[in-house]
């Protein structure tokens, strides 16, 4: 979910957390990296995909499909020869090593996080355009965007990278929002949301909501 192509120094790691690569261009994977869940570097994609399919809340065969598919992506993000797929198969994705892999648009998206993992608040400002006063389940009323937003704003994205944009972007896309909508959501059906709150959460200060992390093992210390 990068995006800005120019470089920058990354910003200073917040305290108490691991410095994270700004080779690792996924928000979510960058929070859990920077909090000990998983390593930056070869993550066992049975490692990997159990992180993700506990975060996303889903039991029994529904987290069972989400785990499956979400090595089905892993398995590649690394590369997609022969050899490197079989390494990353039985050795781990290398989450240091993202960009410039398959899943990377080079540019293409919300603008959000550029190369040099610096965070453009202004990007978030932008996302919050496009989104409306939610329902929060627990209570109040917050502003956030549902897959109907969500739609609008990644078509949005495409229109505005112009020429720059690859057949393919809009299937890489359909795998970076609304997979956060769906693991980080709040509400049900129709209803449910992505808080831009949270999103401004996860991208400036890599943390994952309480909620998320409480599905969580205890993250390791020192990793």
């Amino acid at each position: 979910m990068s995006d800005n192509p120019i470089g920058t120094a990354p910003p200073t790691t917040p305290t108490g957390q691991i410095p994270v690569s700004p080779n690792n261009p996924c928000p979510f994977l960058r929070a859990l990296v920077a909090n000990g869940y998983v390593s930056g570097h070869d993550v066992p994609l049975e490692k990997l995909t159990e992180m993700i399919g506990l975060a996303s809340g889903e039991t029994g065969s529904a987290q069972k499909s989400v785990r499956m598919k979400t090595w089905m992506v892993a398995v590649i993000a690394n590369g997609l020869g022969p050899l490197r797929v079989l390494k990353s198969a039985t050795s781990g994705a290398v989450l240091d090593e993202l960009r410039n892999g398959p899943l990377d648009k080079h540019g293409g998206g919300s603008r959000i996080l550029d190369a040099g993992a610096k965070v453009h608040e202004e990007q978030i400002d932008r996302l919050a355009t496009f989104g409306k006063d939610c329902k929060d389940p627990s209570g109040g009323i917050e502003l956030g965007l549902t897959a109907k937003e969500i739609d609008a704003f990644m078509k949005a994205n495409i229109k505005r990278d112009g020429d720059a944009t690859r057949w393919y972007y809009p299937i890489l896309m359909k795998g970076e929002w609304p997979v956060l909508l769906k693991i980080l959501g709040k509400g049900d059906g129709e209803a449910r949301y992505l808080s831009v709150a949270e999103v401004r959460t996860l991208f400036v200060e890599r943390r994952l909501p309480e909620r998320i992390t409480a599905r969580l093992p205890k993250p390791a210390a020192g990793r």
